[in-house]
């Protein structure tokens, strides 16, 4: 690999962009770019270089305060709430335009902070996020209630109003920040609401920058708020906040539990959008060649740093053996490189202590008995790249068919018959995604109802676009992100009542 200085001297790097990424940033509060009230700075690391790209405040719990200050007056002096519907549709289409408008610095951003591929950045990161500013844009229009007859005698009227939540919390992973950070600020802008967001500090940089263009859309000052640093101390302060009326967070399950307990503490309502460990149901007459395609891309995408990486593979035992030695063969040949390069096809892992983690289950894989097929280590000696694994004739109780590992790691078996899979699949307290693998369309629809996740692909996997709820069963958290699902969490349903009769 390469050192951070070389690396960021890519033709892909402009001047004005390598200044930008290396600077010492700033939160966002009420309008003002501030410093943490004590001074005090959290490290960015580079992953594929393992070297300090930038700097960011590491908040305090009178940062997070200031910012729930600001989003609360915000929110009750009604400078966004109170505009024409029609008025802040505009603002968040000219949200989107400057997206498309800055689509190649927040490519290379996104890239730089994540270490993902930069042909992924352009293919999904940066479109899905003005696709996604564009849908949401729609509904600001497009909030109704509803009218009803009552069944109580008399001359009554009743209808409903939607009406916008409030100061909304928006706390969100490292896996896909700039996405993220779309997600959690515009249904709610879409709904009237302000928001604070705290993105992972150690990809903060495309969030920043996606704040940054709120501002020159003309959101206005205090109605959307950054503020970056550690969860345990400002994440657990915003969530705390009884001025807070909603939290949103993508992340770990045992996070996830956490904001959950302390939103409860003043009933805040919450959305979680935990983790995964989706199956991938191969039958027996399905295409091996497009299958395997899938197979890899289900796991290895973003270096399996994402919630419905399909982590867990079950193929019928008649094709079992040909599918993973395919899958295999791909895993062997894909390129490790830094997300600039134009061979990359796995970037790093986001931090040090994210690949000693991921490396633990190579270890624990290989102690449980698992037979390692392709994989199984650390590429290289700068950066945090691990070779994309295949762990064959795994069993339930291993945990690396178990657990989360959020890495390049394939955890294989195979099944014998339906029955046998489905019940395979389901024995996991998680249940975000899946995908099932046929050319029959009976069997398909067979299965689909059966499976326990709250994303079901047949014939792909990965796929998720802004029209299209998504969201998990069981441990994988509740709420929906995406399609009108996802507008309704930031919006309050107040029933009125009328009597017009004499009075």
């Amino acid at each position: 690999m390469t050192d951070l200085a070389s690396y960021l001297a890519s033709p892909q790097v402009s001047d004005n962009l390598r200044a930008y990424a290396t600077r010492a940033h700033r939160n966002l509060i009420g309008g003002a770019w501030r410093d943490a009230s004590d001074g005090a700075r959290l490290d960015v690391h580079e992953p594929s270089s393992g070297e300090v790209l930038c700097t960011v405040p590491s908040a305090t719990i009178d940062d997070a305060k200031a910012a729930v200050t600001a989003a609360r007056n915000a929110f009750d002096d009604k400078r966004w709430r109170g505009m024409l519907p029609g008025e802040r549709e505009k603002i968040m289409l000219r949200l989107a335009d400057l997206v498309d408008g800055h689509f190649d610095e927040l490519c290379v951003l996104e890239s730089l902070d994540v270490g993902k591929p930069l042909s992924w950045t352009k293919i999904i990161d940066v479109p899905e996020v003005s696709r996604y500013t564009r849908y949401m844009a729609g509904f600001c229009t497009r909030i109704d209630g509803r009218t009803t007859h009552s069944s109580i005698p008399g001359d009554l009227f009743a209808y409903t109003l939607e009406q916008p939540v409030g100061v909304v919390v928006g706390i969100i992973p490292w896996n896909f920040p700039l996405v993220m950070s779309a997600w959690k600020i515009m249904a709610p802008l879409a709904a009237g609401c302000s928001v604070v967001l705290k993105p992972a500090e150690n990809t903060p940089l495309s969030a920043i920058r996606l704040v940054e263009l709120c501002l020159e859309a003309g959101v206005p000052e205090g109605v959307v708020n950054l503020v970056t640093g550690l969860g345990r101390t400002v994440g657990a302060a915003l969530v705390s906040d009884p001025r807070v009326d909603k939290v949103t967070f993508t992340g770990s399950v045992p996070t996830g539990k956490s904001i959950g307990r302390a939103a409860m503490d003043n009933v805040t309502r919450v959305t979680l959008e935990l983790g995964g460990k989706s199956p991938i149901i191969v039958m027996p007459d399905a295409d091996l060649e497009q299958t395997a395609r899938g197979v890899a891309d289900a796991i290895f995408f973003n270096t399996g740093q994402n919630c419905v990486a399909g982590s867990r593979l079950f193929a019928h035992k008649d094709i079992y053996d040909d599918l993973i030695a395919r899958v295999a063969d791909i895993a062997d040949k894909m390129v490790l490189a830094p997300g600039l390069d134009p061979s990359c096809e796995l970037g790093p892992l986001v931090s040090e202590d994210h690949m000693a983690k991921v490396l633990s289950y190579l270890d624990k894989g290989r102690d449980e008995g698992a037979e390692l097929v392709c994989g199984g280590a650390r590429e290289g000696e700068r950066g945090y790249f691990v070779r994309p694994t295949v762990f064959s004739n795994t069993t339930a109780d291993m945990a690396i068919r178990r657990e989360e590992i959020f890495g390049p790691v394939l955890s294989a078996a195979p099944f014998s018959d339906e029955a046998e899979v489905i019940k395979a699949a389901n024995a996991t307290e998680f249940g975000l995604a899946a995908s099932i693998w046929t050319q029959n369309l009976r069997t398909a629809h067979r299965l689909i109802p059966e499976i326990d996740a709250g994303t079901v692909w047949v014939n792909t996997h990965n796929l998720i676009d802004a029209p299209i709820p998504f969201g998990g069963f069981k441990q994988s958290g509740f709420g929906r992100e995406n399609g009108p699902e996802n507008l309704s969490a930031y919006l309050e349903t107040k029933a009125v009542w009328i009597n017009y009769g004499d009075q």
